[in-house]
């Protein structure tokens, strides 16, 4: 049982409710989306395959309990849901970020899966999968990535089919895309239509600027 894994890297958690943590970070190669903001399309195609013993091998030596598997699109390669598995076996806070055009219902449940819905401006909003909305626990997050007005809107009205428990409960994240969407004017769209979600910006772009890869 083996993945291809493009980069296993420490790094400070950058999104979600978990930015600001040190965290392990697991990037697998391959990807189904070509967005049009992407700013990992090295993952496309790099990697080499280790076998998931050597991957939890390279976690363990960072010694930090929390661990994001990303990508690329992680759920392309079937051994995924079994990794995550097992570092949750093995104590460790596993967060998925997945592109949210495959099923995530064979995921861990203990994992926190962060399902991005795409987007008018991604050039992608037609591959979501819609089933992954009714397969959402509270633990979960949903991520949105804004470009424009047009988006936002898109957004908006996606949390409309959300039940009033997620709603309530779960974190949603809106991120702004840089250099295309000032946060400041979604700010004032957020708080001008009172919704409960969570400004996302990128902290590790913030800190790491020039893009380092591997940050």
């Amino acid at each position: 049982m083996t993945l291809k894994i493009n980069e296993i890297f420490v790094s400070i958690q950058g999104e979600s409710s978990l930015a600001g943590f040190p965290c392990v970070f697991v990037r697998l190669t391959g990807c189904n989306l070509r967005c049009s903001y992407c700013d990992t399309p090295y993952a496309y195609e790099e990697g080499e395959e280790l076998t998931l013993n050597e991957v939890k091998e390279r976690i363990r030596s960072y010694r930090i309990p929390l661990v994001e598997i990303t990508g690329g699109e992680p759920l392309l390669q079937a051994e995924t849901p079994k990794l995550i598995h097992s570092l949750l076996d093995e104590g460790y806070r596993v967060l998925l970020e997945t592109n949210g055009s495959l099923d995530i219902s064979g995921v861990d449940r203990r994992c926190k899966r962060i399902v991005d819905v795409k987007l008018p401006g991604s050039g992608e909003e037609g591959k979501n999968n819609r089933d992954n909305l009714k397969a959402l626990t509270p633990m979960d997050e949903l991520k949105f990535v804004l470009s424009h007005k047009e988006d936002y809107l898109y957004a908006k009205n996606t949390l409309l089919s959300l039940s009033p428990l997620l709603l309530r409960e779960m974190v949603i994240n809106f991120s702004p895309v840089m250099g295309r969407l000032d946060a400041a004017e979604l700010s004032s769209w957020i708080l001008q239509d009172r919704l409960f979600v969570r400004l996302n910006l990128q902290l590790h772009k913030l800190i790491w600027p020039q893009g380092e890869r591997g940050r």
